[in-house]
């Protein structure tokens, strides 16, 4: 077979659907046991303004953090260009973002109304021109204004931290 296992694994994520390595659309409910954290998939196409990615999880019951990376590629060595860093820190009621380009990182942004981040609550990033507008539980929580100037480039989504993922697309 042609290609690295990851590369057979990867998940496509487009249009709200998630596609297995022949880009036909699957459900969801049926990758579930394999989105496991630490994920890391492939976004179809790259992002561009007005698309939307849906992340759903379940936070664990005593949670130190977790994060959600949009970034350019998988590189780690050149590290690849972070689009958005969304870090949420339950010690400290905060959820901070950056950005990672051509190695420097930006100014981190922490304000945010409310901390809102309960067990079995969805929250989604939509893209934007030229910001990402975060929501959670359809509220919007912020606006991050983009730092990689192609957007079609954002290609790869990471999560890792203390919660389960229910559900990507």
């Amino acid at each position: 077979m042609a290609g690295t296992v990851a590369e057979r694994d990867a998940l496509k994520i487009e249009d709200g659907h998630l596609n297995n390595s022949l880009g036909s659309p699957v459900q969801a409910d049926v990758y579930f046991p394999r989105l496991i954290v630490p994920f890391c998939g492939h976004i179809k196409g790259g992002m561009r303004p007005g698309k939307k990615i849906l992340v759903m999880g379940i936070v664990d019951l005593n949670p130190e953090s977790f994060g959600i990376s949009l970034t350019c590629g998988e590189s780690e060595d050149p590290p690849a260009d972070v689009a958005i860093e969304l870090k949420a820190v339950f010690t400290e009621r905060q959820f901070v973002r950056n950005s990672c380009v051509a190695g420097e990182w930006g100014e981190e942004q922490s304000s945010i109304p409310y901390f809102p981040f309960i067990p079995d609550q969805p929250f989604r990033i939509l893209c934007e021109h030229p910001r990402f507008r975060i929501f959670v539980d359809g509220h919007q929580l912020f606006d991050f204004y983009h730092r990689i100037e192609t957007l079609s480039a954002i290609d790869t989504i990471k999560i890792n931290g203390d919660l389960q993922l229910t559900k990507l697309g």
